[in-house]
């Protein structure tokens, strides 16, 4: 299993062999290092905890400056369940992760979180059309319309009915990418189409 860390940069455009022009997204991942390494008879399952990026160590709590002490100040910190018991066998805490283990050509998924956008209606939040723009209509052009009324519910409101609310911040995860180019020099990796998440989003990448 391959898995490492990054965030989202920015979106561009490359060539392929064709000639062809080919939409990229900009992740800046890696190196991870190896923060705690969790086992079934320690832990109850098995896992790998990984920390990336840097903060300033005044805003870094106790407890988890202790956990990592003399490995770094990390920003994200972020564990992935493992089942292969070989690969388990060969990490070890203090151990770096880069993007060598990934090629170009590789399938990956990605998650990371999508863009907050606030409290918004139905029509944004859920593609509602809106009320008639005639016949006296004044203020509910943008109104969701009944929500219940002679429904089996017995006028309640149904269960997952779509309404106005919160939209965004969502974990957005996306499989069946293709790695398209891995620059080690810059830690950067060019992957296929879009993904969710603004600029700087924390982007969790398996293979």
């Amino acid at each position: 299993m391959k898995f490492i860390l990054g965030v989202k940069k920015n979106m561009s455009q490359v060539f392929d062999d064709k000639g062809n022009v080919v939409p990229v997204t900009i992740l800046e991942a890696g190196p991870v290092v190896i923060t705690q390494v969790k086992t079934v008879a320690t832990d109850g399952y098995n896992a790998v905890q990984i920390g990336f990026g840097t903060k300033k160590e005044k805003n870094i709590s106790k407890a988890v400056k202790g956990h990592v002490k003399g490995l770094g100040n990390f920003r994200f910190i972020k564990e992935f369940r493992i089942e292969d018991e070989k690969v388990m066998s060969t990490l070890k805490v203090g151990d770096k992760i880069d993007l060598s283990s990934f090629k170009e050509g590789d399938t990956i998924t990605v998650s990371s979180i999508s863009k907050g956008k606030g409290f918004q209606g139905v029509i944004k939040r859920h593609g509602f059309k809106g009320q008639p723009r005639s016949h006296g209509q004044k203020h509910s052009e943008r109104a969701p319309g009944s929500i219940s009324g002679g429904t089996r519910e017995g006028g309640r409101v149904p269960k997952k009915m779509r309404m106005a609310g919160r939209m965004g911040s969502d974990v957005v995860t996306i499989s069946g990418l293709k790695v398209i180019q891995i620059d080690q020099a810059t830690n950067e990796i060019l992957v296929l189409g879009a993904m969710a998440g603004r600029r700087g989003t924390l982007v969790e990448i398996t293979g």
